[in-house]
Order: structure tokens, then sequence, then C-alpha cells
């Protein structure tokens, strides 16, 4: 498995339980806004930066469409 899908995976279980939901959920909330991918392609931004950076990047894309840097 590519390192990419690794920490896309362990992001999204963090993520979720940040959130207090189902992994299931926060993957078809991202997936209905149309930010899965934008997502998965970020992980050179993510995995070099706290998690909680990546929390409110990913809320920020929720949001607005758009990073939140």
């Amino acid at each position: 498995m590519l390192e990419e899908m690794k920490f896309f995976v362990y992001l999204l279980e963090l993520y979720a339980a940040y959130k207090n939901k189902k992994t299931g959920d926060v993957l078809k909330e991202w997936d209905k806004q149309g930010i899965t991918q934008t997502i998965f392609n970020y992980y050179w931004g993510y995995h070099t930066e706290r998690i909680e950076n990546a929390y409110m990047d990913i809320d920020s894309l929720l949001a607005t469409g758009k990073h939140a840097w």
C-alpha cells in the first residue's frame, strides 16, 4: 500500500474520532463535498504538520471549498 494511502486512512480515522463521527460517515461527507481527492493529494502538506492543522484545513475545505492557508 502506498504511504499516501496509509496516511489517508490514518487521517480519516483520526478526523472521525476528532469529530466523534463514524469513519464511513466522514468519508461520505468528504465525497459529497468533493474534497476526498483533494485531501488525499495534500499528503505532503498534512503529514509534515501537526495533525490539528490538517483538521483545520479539512474543516475549511468543508465550509468554503478552499484550504485554510
